[in-house]
C-alpha cells in the first residue's frame, strides 16, 4: 500500500493513476480493511459488486465516498486526488484558474473543487490553547487610499469595518493558530471567541486595543510602545503579525478578490497550512484524505452567508 512518501505530482499521477487504485488507498486509509457502514457504524456490511457495500441494518447501499466531499463527484478521483496534493502542497495555495489549466478542466469546476476542499481545511483551525497565547486582528479588503476619488469610503481608517473584514488570530507560541472571521473588534465581539479558545490562567499578550480589556481570567500583558520596546523582550505580538503577513500575501498574490462569505473558508486555508508547515508533503496529503468527510454542496456554497 502507497506510504505516502512523495516529493512531486508526477508520483502522484503514477500512484494514483487509477479510479480503483484511489478507491482501494481510501479503503485503506478509512477503513483500514474493515469496512464501516456510514449510516450504522456498528452494522454488519456485505461486499457488493462494482465497489459496492451494503448496510444490513438500514438496507442501503454505500461506497468508501459516500458522505466525504467525493461523494456523488462527476471529476475522476485521480484529478481529486492531484487537485488535493497541488492545493496542499503550494506555500501560497493555487488559484481556481490556475488549478483548471493544471489539472486540463474548467475554470468553474476547479473552483467548485477547490471550495469543497477549502470546506475540509477547517480540521486545523478552532483549536484550544493555552500556554502563551499572542492576539491580533487582521483586517481584509483594499486601502481607501489607494483607491479612485469616486469609490473612497467615508471614516474607513484605522480599526473601522465599513470596507474591510476583521480576522481575530490566536497564536500559541509553540503551539497552533485559532483564526476566526468576526463582525467588528469591539469587546462584546472578540471576547466570546477569546473566551471559547484560550484557557483560563493562560499569558495572554495584546496590543492595547480596548477590545482586549477586562479579562481578569487571564494573565493579561499589554503591548504599549512598538518603537522603544522598553517591556520585556519576552513580552510581544510579533509571531502572529508574521502570520498576518504570510496570510496577506497569500491573498493578494494568489488570488484577485474574496467575497466576505467566504473568507472564512480561505482563512481556514491559511491556518491549515500553517499548522501544517512541518509536515512531508504526502503526510499533509494522507492527513487532509482522512478528514475528508465533509460533504458540501453547489448550492449551500452559493447560499453561505456573510459573518
Amino acid at each position: 500500500m502507497f506510504n505516502g512518501k512523495f516529493n512531486s505530482i508526477v508520483e502522484v499521477m503514477q500512484v494514483f493513476s487509477t479510479e480503483d487504485k484511489c478507491i482501494a488507498h481510501l479503503e485503506e486509509l478509512y477503513w483500514q480493511g474493515v469496512p464501516v457502514s456510514p449510516f450504522d457504524e456498528n452494522s454488519k456490511v456485505y461486499k457488493c459488486k462494482g465497489g459496492k457495500y451494503k448496510c444490513k441494518n438500514t438496507g442501503k447501499y454505500f461506497t468508501v465516498t459516500t458522505g466525504t466531499m467525493f461523494g456523488g463527484t462527476k471529476v475522476g478521483l485521480p484529478l481529486w486526488f492531484c487537485a488535493i496534493y497541488l492545493v496542499t502542497s503550494h506555500k501560497k495555495g493555487i488559484s481556481s484558474a490556475q488549478l483548471g489549466r493544471d489539472l486540463g478542466i474548467s475554470q468553474k469546476t476547479a473552483w467548485f473543487m477547490l471550495q469543497l476542499i477549502r470546506k475540509c481545511f477547517g480540521i486545523e483551525n478552532y483549536n484550544d490553547l493555552d500556554g502563551v497565547v499572542e492576539a491580533d486582528e487582521s483586517f481584509y479588503g483594499g486601502l481607501n487610499k489607494n483607491r479612485h476619488k469616486d469609490k473612497k469610503i467615508k471614516n474607513s481608517q484605522g480599526r473601522a469595518c465599513v470596507d474591510k473584514t476583521p480576522v481575530l488570530g490566536l497564536l500559541q507560541r509553540d503551539g497552533k493558530l485559532t483564526a476566526v472571521v468576526t463582525k467588528n473588534t469591539s469587546r462584546g465581539e472578540i471576547q466570546p471567541v477569546i473566551r471559547k479558545y484560550v484557557k483560563p490562567d493562560t499569558l495572554f499578550i495584546t496590543d492595547d486595543w480596548k477590545g482586549y480589556r477586562n479579562m481578569p481570567e487571564y494573565n493579561h500583558y499589554v503591548v504599549k510602545d512598538y518603537k522603544t520596546k522598553v517591556h520585556d523582550s519576552y513580552i510581544h505580538t510579533n509571531n502572529i503579525e508574521s502570520a498576518w503577513k504570510i496570510m496577506k500575501n497569500s491573498l493578494r498574490d494568489m488570488y484577485n478578490s474574496v467575497s466576505k462569505k467566504y473568507l472564512q473558508i480561505y482563512v481556514d486555508e491559511f491556518v491549515f497550512r500553517f499548522n501544517t508547515r512541518t509536515m512531508e508533503a504526502g503526510v499533509r496529503f494522507n492527513y487532509l484524505l482522512l478528514n475528508s468527510d465533509t460533504r458540501t454542496r453547489y448550492k449551500d456554497l452559493m447560499n453561505a452567508q456573510t459573518r
